[in-house]
């Protein structure tokens, strides 16, 4: 996909959304591999993002710490809108969506301490939650 020669819609470059959103360049170029950004390319061959790449960078970091994995996160954003920017509707059900993922992670966590602390041993509970 070439970039819009009208150059109508903000286009920045790795090094821009690198800088915008507190990472590196091969972590956006590692963000678009896996589909939480995307880029068009120039005629020139070079990647050219929209203004809301940082944004999505900056969530998915977010949601990494949450502990979902970059295929989860791509996962999730496809639910964006693809045909145009998402709004503050959009990233609140994303928020939503984040904040339910987060409260079951901890309740399990929360069930394997207690498992932890019960006097069981530990082969016993790790044959439990094999199970």
């Amino acid at each position: 996909m070439l970039l819009d020669t009208a150059g109508t819609d903000t286009q920045l470059t790795v090094q821009e959304v690198a800088n915008e959103s507190g990472v590196a360049s091969s972590a956006v170029r590692f963000y678009e591999k896996h589909g939480v950004v995307h880029a068009v390319r120039t005629a020139g061959n070079q990647r050219r993002f929209d203004d809301s790449a940082a944004c999505r960078i900056l969530v998915a970091k977010l949601a990494q710490r949450v502990g979902l994995t970059v295929r989860e996160i791509a996962e999730l954003f496809d639910q964006l809108p693809s045909d145009r920017h998402p709004d503050a509707l959009d990233w609140d059900r994303i928020a939503a969506q984040l904040i339910n993922e987060a409260e079951e992670r901890v309740a399990r966590l929360k069930e394997q301490l207690a498992a932890l602390g019960s006097g069981t041993t530990l082969c016993e509970i790790g044959a439990e939650t094999n199970g």
